[in-house]
């Protein structure tokens, strides 16, 4: 009997991720003989491990996650039209070539997992926005903003040197954009509709002191933290107490995990199967994360 193909998300730290339940639910509902797992790597390593996953011959897709996400770009074979924009990938499809080679192509899906939950989560279309970090999960947060319809956008960060990619895409995309430094973050953010926080866990935590010094209204504001590890996090505590609605970075692990489901199973092969159980896939994978079903259409 063959062996099952391989999948897995990448990632340092990554022993917190939730994908591997998540993947796991949906391929057993597909029926698929895909296995899933968690491989802690940082940026030096990635390109060795890609080196093993094309000698081993028998991988279908990789889930990539910070801190990889831009170098996972530069050592792909190919990129998909979004993820060449966004000089980011959190998606590697797997294929077998022609000649028994391997293909890795490199694809974004962070931007449909963002825009799908801030939607789910009611929030208000055109907004005022802002983003806090410059990095790999920012382009895409910039980019969901302008999906959004977003006319501008604040960029918060520490080493603005080290964003101005991310401020080059905002422009690309028709917004109107700034890099501020994050410093000033406590005392604006209340000001926005919608905040996305690209940080890894723990970052925002002196922010999040600041933020609650300033007793900030946050009534009718979003606020989407990516990072969902311990949670709340600091900031989505203080949001969410003074009168704001939250969005847990589980919610946008949901919808561009549903994505990468989709993509690797057209990868095998499974496309149409995939797309007939769309609706099962997507309520499994909310149970793999203690989230409430919802509609198929989401």
């Amino acid at each position: 009997m063959a062996a099952a193909l391989q999948g897995a998300v990448l990632g340092h730290p990554i022993r917190h991720s939730q994908s591997p339940a998540m993947h796991r639910r949906a391929y057993a509902e597909l029926g698929l003989d895909y296995s899933y797992g968690a491989v802690d790597l940082d940026v030096a390593d990635l390109a060795p491990f890609l080196q093993r996953v094309r000698a081993d011959g028998n991988w279908y897709g990789l889930s990539v996650t910070m801190p990889l996400k831009n170098r996972a770009a530069e050592l792909v074979d190919a990129l998909t039209p979004a993820a060449r924009s966004l000089g980011s990938v959190n998606t590697v499809v797997v294929t077998r070539t022609d000649d028994a080679g391997t293909h890795l192509l490199g694809d974004n899906t962070d931007v449909a997992g963002i825009v799908n939950a801030l939607r789910h989560a009611g929030a208000p279309r055109q907004p005022r926005a802002a983003v806090l970090g410059g990095g790999g999960t920012a382009v895409s947060a910039v980019a969901a903003l302008a999906d959004l319809g977003a006319a501008a956008v604040d960029i918060y960060v520490r080493h603005p040197g080290k964003s101005a990619g991310t401020l080059e895409l905002a422009r690309r995309l028709g917004l109107s954009a700034s890099l501020v430094p994050f410093t000033a973050a406590a005392g604006a953010l209340a000001g926005y509709g919608v905040v996305i926080s690209t940080l890894p866990p723990h970052a925002p935590d002196a922010l999040a002191a600041d933020l609650a010094a300033t007793a900030p209204d946050t009534s009718g504001r979003c606020l989407l933290d990516v990072a969902y590890d311990p949670w709340p996090s600091a900031l989505a505590a203080v949001w969410e107490r003074h009168g704001g609605t939250v969005v847990p970075g589980i919610e946008m692990l949901l919808y561009q995990g549903v994505e990468q489901v989709r993509l690797f199973a057209e990868a095998g092969g499974f496309r149409e199967r995939a797309d007939e159980h769309a609706g099962a896939v997507l309520n499994v994978m909310c149970d793999a994360l203690g989230l409430p079903r919802r509609p198929a259409h989401e």
